[in-house]
């Protein structure tokens, strides 16, 4: 089973002119399939909360910060920060995320699969219960 990880991407120019970082489907773990993004989080909220059964993600932070802290199957939890846009997290499958934004942080995700609610497990004990049977 794959492991998340974070992924830097080149990227392409100076501080006087900006930059621009590009990946395309050759480059990334997976072919791209859906897009979308995540902004105006307030800084208190915690989201996530779940976990897919077949879904792989990479992770974005367009502007601001955020951390994730994934929790696999076998029960070990890690913390990734996103604080530059041509950095990515990958999250394969089975992996319980809880996801903190600061106040301008906008999340861009990258999809394996087009949106299917009977991939997402809501449920921390559902999460814990797919562990017994691994």
């Amino acid at each position: 089973m794959s492991v998340p990880h974070l992924i830097e991407f080149s990227k392409i120019g100076s501080p006087a002119l900006g930059y621009i970082t590009v990946g395309e489907n050759s480059t990334l773990p997976f072919a791209v399939q859906r897009v979308y993004w995540t902004y105006y989080t307030p800084d208190s909220v915690i989201r996530g909360h779940h976990a897919h059964h077949d879904l792989e993600q990479l992770i974005f932070a367009t502007s601001g910060r955020i951390e994730f802290v994934l929790e696999g199957l076998d029960g070990k939890s890690e913390t990734f920060v996103l604080d530059s846009p041509n950095l990515g997290l990958y999250i394969p499958r089975l992996y319980w995320r809880t996801i903190k934004f600061s106040h301008n942080a906008v999340l861009m995700c990258l999809a394996s699969k087009e949106y299917s609610e009977e991939d997402y497990i809501r449920e921390y004990d559902e999460f814990k219960a797919l562990a017994a049977n691994v």
